[in-house]
C-alpha cells in the first residue's frame, strides 16, 4: 500500500482555508490546525464592533466547512513549536508529523513601541477584539447617562481610533453612524454634540495605499460627518484616561482603538527562519520557505519579493493559498513548483453609508458605486448561506430604518489587548 503524504496547515484564515479546500478537492491527506474551531471573515469585523452585525454572522464552523472533504481533518489546538528538520509539530502535548507544511498563521497587532498602547488600547484583529470594542462603546453610552460632570461625560463619549488605513477608516465611519443612531434613539438625554470620533493618522493622508485623490475624498467625507481627522500626528503615549500626541496634544478619552500596525504571527520554530519587513517569513517565488522545499508560507505571515505591491488583503491570501496547494500537488507527482503569479482583482473599502473607495485596474472609483460593490463582493465571499441571508437582512434593516443588530452589552468586563 502506497503511503499517502500528509499536508499540515497551521492557521484557518483565508490562505489556510483555501489551501485546504484545494488539496481536499484532489483527495490529498490534510490536517488543518487552528486555535479556534471557526473561520473568521475579518473584513466584516468592524461591523460587529459597531453593532451592525451579530458576532455569529461573521464566523463559520470549520468542521461544517469541510464536511464534504473526506480527506481534510481538523484539530483545534495551539501550535507550540515547529521542527523543520524532523518534520514534526508540537501542539498541546501532541506530536504531529508532516510531509508538507503550510504556515498560514496570519498577523498580530503591532504597537510600534508606543508607551501604554498595549495595555490601554483595544486592538481590532479577532472576533474577541470586535466584541470587546462593541461592549466598550455601548457601556460608555450607559456610563455617560449616569454621570453629572460634563467633562467626564465628554471623555466617556470620545472615541479615538489610531491608524488611517482601511480598518481605521471603516471603523471611524461606522462608529460615527452608530453614535448618531444610538444617541438619538436609545439615549435621548445625551447630547450628540458632546460625542466625538477622532481618527489619528501618522502619515500625511488617509488610505496611503490608494491613489491620493481617494485619500482626500475620504478625509473630506469623514470631516463632513463630524469626525475629527488628525493627519501627520504620531501617538507618543496612551494612558487609561488619554491619548498623547508627539506635539503634546492630549485627547482625553476612555476608548482608544488601535489599528495602526501589524506584525507577522510566526509560530515558534526550532530552527531560525529568515524574516523581512514586519517580521514576515521570507519565502521563495514559489512560496517555499528558504532552505525547506516542503514548507510553505502564505498570507500575512509571509513575504515574497514581487513587482506587485501586496497590502495584506484577503484576495492575496486566497491566491497564495491556492498556489501553495497547487505546488504541493506538483511536488507529490514529481513536478517542479511554479512561482506565485498574483492577479490583482482590485481593492475596495467602505467609508460610510453610500460612500466607498476602490481601485480596479487603472480605475479609481468612489462614492455610491464603490460602496455598493464592496457590499456585493463581500456578501458573495462570506461563507454559509445562513450567514449571507442574515447579513443581507441586517444591512437592509440598517439601510432603511437605521436599526441593525441589537445593542446589547454581552459582557461588562473590559478586555485589553494583553489579555
Amino acid at each position: 500500500m502506497t503511503h499517502q503524504p500528509r499536508v499540515v496547515i497551521i492557521g484557518a484564515g483565508f490562505a489556510g482555508i483555501e489551501a485546504a479546500k484545494k488539496l481536499g478537492k484532489h483527495r490529498v491527506n490534510v490536517l488543518l490546525i487552528d486555535r479556534h474551531n471557526y473561520h473568521t471573515f475579518i473584513p466584516m469585523l468592524y461591523q460587529v464592533a459597531t453593532a451592525i452585525l451579530y458576532p455569529h454572522q461573521v464566523v463559520y464552523p470549520l468542521r461544517r466547512l469541510f464536511r464534504g472533504f473526506s480527506t481534510v481533518n481538523f484539530l483545534q489546538a495551539h501550535v507550540e513549536k515547529v521542527d523543520f528538520d524532523q518534520q514534526i509539530i508540537q501542539a498541546e502535548n501532541t506530536t504531529i508529523d508532516y510531509n508538507y507544511l503550510v504556515i498560514a498563521t496570519g498577523s498580530q497587532t503591532q504597537y510600534l513601541g508606543v508607551t501604554g498602547a498595549m495595555e490601554n488600547t483595544f486592538p481590532m484583529r479577532t472576533l474577541t477584539d470586535a466584541i470587546a470594542i462593541r461592549n466598550q462603546v455601548l457601556s460608555r453610552f450607559e456610563q455617560a447617562v449616569k454621570v453629572t460632570n460634563e467633562a467626564e461625560r465628554i471623555r466617556l463619549l470620545t472615541f479615538v481610533i489610531v491608524g488611517g488605513g482601511a480598518t481605521g477608516v471603516e471603523l471611524a465611519g461606522s462608529l460615527s453612524e452608530l453614535i448618531n443612531s444610538a444617541l438619538g434613539k436609545d439615549y435621548p438625554s445625551l447630547n450628540r454634540d458632546r460625542s466625538q470620533v477622532i481618527l489619528v493618522q501618522s502619515g500625511e493622508r488617509l488610505f496611503a495605499s490608494y491613489p491620493e485623490k481617494l485619500g482626500k475624498y475620504t478625509e473630506k467625507w469623514l470631516r463632513r460627518q463630524g469626525i475629527k481627522v488628525h493627519l501627520n500626528s504620531k501617538v507618543s503615549k496612551v494612558t487609561s484616561e488619554a491619548v498623547y500626541l508627539e506635539d503634546d496634544t492630549a485627547i482625553f478619552t476612555d476608548t482608544v482603538i488601535w489599528t495602526a500596525g501589524v506584525l507577522a504571527a510566526i509560530p515558534q520554530t526550532k530552527q531560525p527562519v529568515k524574516t523581512a519587513t514586519k517580521e514576515k517569513i521570507l519565502v521563495e517565488q514559489t512560496l517555499q520557505l528558504c532552505g525547506y522545499e516542503n514548507v510553505y508560507g502564505v498570507g500575512d505571515v509571509s513575504y515574497v519579493e514581487s513587482e506587485e505591491e501586496f497590502n495584506g488583503v484577503a484576495q492575496e491570501a486566497i491566491q497564495q493559498g491556492k498556489t501553495a496547494a497547487d505546488n504541493i500537488r506538483r511536488q507529490i507527482s514529481g513536478k517542479i513548483p511554479l512561482p506565485f503569479d498574483y492577479f490583482n482583482k482590485g481593492r475596495l473599502a467602505i467609508v460610510g453609508k453610500h460612500a466607498g473607495v476602490g481601485k480596479i485596474g487603472k480605475f479609481a472609483i468612489k462614492g455610491f458605486i464603490a460602496w455598493f460593490l464592496w457590499l456585493e463582493v463581500h456578501l458573495v465571499y462570506l461563507p454559509g448561506i445562513r450567514n449571507r441571508l442574515g447579513v443581507l437582512f441586517n444591512w437592509l434593516k440598517y439601510y432603511f430604518f437605521g436599526e441593525s443588530a441589537s445593542r446589547i452589552i454581552i459582557s461588562t468586563n473590559r478586555v485589553r489587548s494583553n489579555k
